[in-house]
């Protein structure tokens, strides 16, 4: 069913409970809230209203437009499996889209759809307060918007919460700045700049080789330097394009079968039962291929074995200083740390070569000021036109930075002072009807898969109360305290818990006064859908219905 066109605060718009204006409210109109909105809308048959801060559609793909923008998983799986008629119709022009071409396809898909209907743009959600009496959720907006709803879901996916420079003395800058995650949607014209970057982090990484070509100068600062992968970008042809098109079937099982959601095939091979010299040739043949497959493709165990590990992160390391030309510069390029994750770049360490390229030390020298010309450090002062922070997000921030309040008014943010809770990154125990889509404690993973996933898992939640007369469900507190422990248990079992010991969003240490856990789930992304689908088959057991 597809409703028609709805006002907001329309009295019982769907011939149901008096109590509420529509079904279901959903937060973000990014991949994850267009996903559930065709779910809940077209497949269960709810009244939805979507609330977006946003002018348009896109999410992330609508804010982060940065020069040099793209998404690092292969285009042909970012995107949506819904649908057979728009995956043929469809065509992606390279391995991995640009930010313009992601945004038009979304937006493609809010007016094949016909989403816009159910959209507001342009509007900020102030709180969402359950009414434990009459078992409804009231959402108040920024445009003084009171719409009541039975069932809230959050939309706003892992990289909506930007981090604000935190530097003292802003304020005081001569030059203009700008933050990678709230870019002008007008170009901004860099050449003949003296322009700084502070961030060595994904995004930065694909912003530094762009920049670099039309700046006079560039000054990367950088704090932790990161594994870069080369991407091995390609421009599909008419063929390729027809052959992924015709391959999608295939393309699709791999991608919701991989642990990432990737079309990859995930290595079976355990590094130490290898002879020296084929380890080597599978790096260099992972490192040949591009993207993702140099992790996935090699060894099976390189996130749980040291020697595996290790072997990875030197076979980086020596491309670093076999590409950079100035072995200082090499060594500053090069991570101290484990292979714990990893960036896609686009000529990032031949960037480094360039002669109005120069990289700054912040690990024993920290920014201690933004002047009114530029940047002060422990060691001294530069001088700048133009300064960009690509300082990464609050993970969790998306949604607890929403004043959101379950039984007894308790806000999620208190909820989560120690660190965030939920039952398989979906649902939190005291807020009844709330459900995540890609919430705290799911899986790192191509995000367009995981909202496939969860927007079906939502939609059969809710058709399982309808069906059966319920009118509310809840996770139980051991469900969510026994998924947090595995959680935490599959955390600390991979390289990736050394990131705890620096500033890694992986557990929330680049969020100043965050306690330090981890904030998604690290274990095989196949394994944790037929988990959750067991879960809805066996009647959402661990959780409780009212």
């Amino acid at each position: 069913m597809v409703p028609g066109t709805r006002r907001m605060n329309v009295r019982n718009p769907s011939g149901g409970s008096p109590e509420i204006d529509v079904d279901a409210v959903i937060i973000g109109a990014g991949f994850a809230g267009l996903r559930a909105l065709y779910e809940l809308r077209d497949v269960v048959g709810l009244s939805v209203r979507v609330i977006e801060a946003a002018t348009d559609v896109g999410g992330t793909w609508h804010w982060n437009r940065y020069p040099g923008a793209r998404c690092d998983s292969d285009s042909i799986v970012f995107c949506y499996s819904f649908s057979r008629e728009l995956q043929q119709e469809w065509d992606w022009h390279e391995r991995q889209a640009t930010q313009p071409e992601i945004k038009r396809y979304l937006q493609h898909v809010a007016d094949r759809f016909g989403m816009r209907r159910d959209i507001r743009f342009g509007t900020t959600v102030n709180s969402a307060i359950h009414d434990d009496r009459n078992n409804h959720w009231t959402v108040t907006t920024d445009h003084g918007d009171s719409i009541r709803c039975r069932y809230l879901i959050t939309a706003v996916g892992p990289l909506s919460a930007a981090l604000n420079p935190p530097f003292d003395g802003l304020e005081s800058f001569e030059g203009d700045w700008y933050l990678t995650a709230r870019w002008p949607e007008k170009p901004v014209d860099l050449t003949g700049k003296r322009v700084a970057v502070v961030g060595t982090g994904p995004t930065a990484v694909q912003l530094i080789p762009v920049v670099a070509q039309s700046a006079r100068q560039l000054t990367v600062f950088q704090r932790t330097a990161s594994f870069v992968l080369p991407a091995r970008n390609q421009v599909f042809d008419q063929d390729k394009r027809r052959e992924i098109k015709d391959s999608y079937d295939e393309i699709w099982a791999r991608a919701h079968q991989q642990s990432e959601g990737l079309p990859y095939d995930d290595s079976d091979v355990v590094f130490g039962e290898l002879p020296e010299a084929e380890q080597q040739r599978l790096l260099e043949r992972g490192w040949e291929l591009g993207g993702l497959h140099f992790v996935f493709e090699t060894f099976a165990d390189w996130t749980i074995d040291e020697a595996a590990n290790t072997a990875m992160a030197d076979f980086v390391r020596r491309k670093i200083h076999a590409v950079v030309d100035d072995p200082a510069t090499a060594d500053l390029l090069c991570p101290p740390d484990p292979m714990a994750k990893a960036a896609i770049g686009h000529h990032y360490y031949q960037t480094f070569n360039r002669p109005n390229v120069s990289i700054v030390d912040l690990s024993g020298n920290p920014i201690e000021e933004v002047t009114r010309s530029g940047i002060r450090t422990t060691d001294g002062e530069y001088e700048f036109d133009v300064i960009i922070f690509a300082l990464g997000f609050d993970i969790t921030g998306g949604v607890d930075r929403i004043d959101i309040r379950g039984k007894d008014g308790r806000s999620i943010r208190e909820k989560w002072s120690a660190g965030p809770r939920s039952c398989y990154g979906f649902a939190v125990d005291g807020f009844p009807n709330l459900f995540m889509s890609s919430g705290p404690l799911s899986p790192i993973v191509n995000g367009p898969v995981m909202n496939e996933h969860a927007a079906r898992w939502i939609g059969r939640a809710i058709s399982h109360l309808q069906d059966n007369g319920y009118r509310s469900m809840e996770a139980l507190p051991d469900t969510v305290e026994s998924w947090v422990k595995e959680v935490a248990e599959e955390f600390d079992g991979t390289a990736l818990h050394k990131a705890a010991d620096g500033g890694s969003q992986y557990v929330g240490a680049n969020v100043p006064g965050k306690v330090k856990a981890p904030v998604l789930y690290t274990g095989h992304t196949g394994n944790y859908f037929a988990r959750i689908e067991k879960v809805a088959n066996n009647g959402f057991e661990g959780f409780s219905f009212t």
